[in-house]
Parts: C-alpha cells; sequence; structure tokens
C-alpha cells in the first residue's frame, strides 16, 4: 500500500471519527431535551401539589396569605403573615412565612425542592430533597410537601 491510500484511508477515519462524534452529541443532545421535557412534567404536577396544600393552610391558621411563587429560585407557593408584637421584650413587627418551590433544570438533571420556614423572624427550618430525573419518585416528593406543611403548621401552633 503506497502513501496515497495510506493517506486516504487515515483521512476517511477521521470523517468516521467526526461522524461519531456529531451522531453521540445529537444522541445527548435529544436525551438532554428528553430530560428538560421530563423535568417540566414533574415540575407541573409538583408545583401543583405544593399549592394545594398550601392554600389549606390559611383556613387553619387565620391571618396567613397565600401566593404563588416564580422566580429564579423556582416555582411553588408561599404562605406568608406579619403581625404585631407588643410584647415586654420587644415592640414591632414579626414576620411568619414558609415557601416550598421546585427548583429549575440544570445540567446536574435532578429534580428538587426546597423548603424555607420561618416562624415571628426565626428561621425555623430550611429542607431540601433531590433525585436524578430517571429515577424520581414523585409521590415521595408530595409525601415530603406534606409533611413539611405539617411540620410547619405543628410549629406555628406552638409558639404562637
Amino acid at each position: 500500500m503506497n502513501f496515497d491510500e495510506r493517506l486516504q484511508r487515515a483521512i476517511d477515519r477521521g470523517g468516521k471519527i467526526a461522524e461519531n462524534k456529531e451522531q453521540a452529541a445529537r444522541t445527548e443532545a435529544m436525551n438532554e431535551e428528553q430530560l428538560r421535557r421530563l423535568h417540566s412534567q414533574y415540575r407541573l404536577q409538583l408545583s401543583e401539589h405544593v399549592e394545594r396544600c398550601l392554600a389549606r393552610l390559611p383556613g387553619h391558621l387565620p391571618g396567613f396569605q397565600f401566593e404563588r411563587v416564580t422566580s429564579d429560585r423556582g416555582w411553588g407557593a408561599a404562605v406568608n403573615r406579619d403581625d404585631a408584637d407588643f410584647g415586654a421584650a420587644r415592640r414591632g413587627n414579626v414576620f411568619s412565612r414558609l415557601e416550598i418551590a421546585v427548583r429549575p433544570f440544570t445540567t446536574a438533571k435532578v429534580l428538587e425542592i426546597t423548603a424555607r420556614g420561618a416562624i415571628r423572624n426565626k428561621e425555623v427550618f430550611n429542607r431540601s430533597h433531590y433525585q436524578l430525573l430517571n429515577e424520581v419518585d414523585l409521590e415521595r416528593f408530595e409525601e415530603l410537601v406534606d409533611a413539611w406543611v405539617l411540620e410547619f403548621a405543628e410549629l406555628y401552633a406552638a409558639r404562637r
């Protein structure tokens, strides 16, 4: 085999390598898009569950205001309440809030939910839970939302 034939074979091999890389990139992009769609589907279901749970809280703890949350931190809902505190130790307003949100899609390819709760100006919890998108157990996420709302309600009732 002469040099020209070997050169042509090397060029052909290089072309095949480039084709394989392009095919792998297309497959990865397709998988990325599928994961984005899956995240979006889970986010919608979970954020609706969060809204349903938190919307019920003001009916049991009067004074709380419900709001939907859409921000760079995620999608979900929050309840908050401002109270006046005229106790001997301090005078002024105290703030209570519970926010639960589903975090946006990231390169980590996980579904993540966060919860932050404060009662009378003091943070009482800061929770987070995540699972890989291809391993998500949506029922587990919904159970956690329920547990976090119940925990906040109990803590608030105990510290009034």
